[in-house]
């Protein structure tokens, strides 16, 4: 199993150098769309670039003003975990969680619609899931209202779907702004999800499993 020294060169734990990150990573658990504990995630701790990192915490700087900060849902994700997305989603019995995570679509159309491919942004570790949650009173850790459950695939969680409430709507637009102030790109498709501009493993995919 790797220690914090043997991570690769660039790598670190997002919550070792942001200490106000709340972690959630759901692939380490049963509550995702496959309905089982991902290979790779063998434990909770989050990863990704030093890079990574240190926009991270000057995202949270702005929020903490504001009572608010940053949920994880994935950072880095081995590339034998985006196998396993693959071969879930070319395994036509699998259905487990189809009601919760992708009840209007057929698994083999996930590829086409982008929800899932063979390779991963997440991969090359400066990709990351996220959403807002307070940081005090009364609502402290809970998550604010984004209109939609993250992983979910469907225009539900496209960033301008037209049925979100203006206030749901404004809270996917602090997020989103405040990441692309931090030096993210967001993706159109997935409210959560967003890449560092200048990621510096750009055409690297790695494959250590999660410490």
């Amino acid at each position: 199993m790797l220690s914090a020294q043997k991570l690769p060169e660039g790598f670190t734990y997002l919550k070792k150098e942001n200490p106000t990150l709340i972690l959630d990573l759901r692939y380490a658990t049963s509550e995702n769309f496959t309905g089982k504990i991902v290979t790779g995630y063998t434990s909770e701790k989050a990863i990704g670039t030093k890079a990574l990192s240190i926009a991270l915490r000057k995202v949270q700087a702005q929020l903490r003003p504001k009572g608010l900060g940053l949920k994880v849902f994935d950072a880095y994700r081995p590339q034998s975990a985006v196998d396993v997305f693959v071969s879930w989603a070319t395994s036509a019995p699998d259905t487990l969680k189809k009601r919760e995570y992708y009840p209007n679509l057929k698994k083999e159309d996930l590829f086409e619609l982008g929800y899932i491919a063979e390779k991963s942004g997440h991969t090359r570790g400066s990709t990351i899931d996220v959403t807002l949650v307070y940081l005090k009173g009364r609502r402290k850790g809970k998550e604010i209202d984004m209109g939609g459950k993250w992983d979910y695939f469907g225009e539900a969680s496209h960033f301008n779907y037209q049925k979100t409430s203006p206030k749901q709507m404004e809270n996917r637009r602090l997020l989103r702004d405040l990441m692309i102030q931090g030096g993210f790109n967001p993706y159109e498709k997935e409210w959560w999800h967003f890449s560092l501009k200048n990621e510096p493993f750009p055409t690297t995919y790695f494959d250590f499993p999660l410490p």
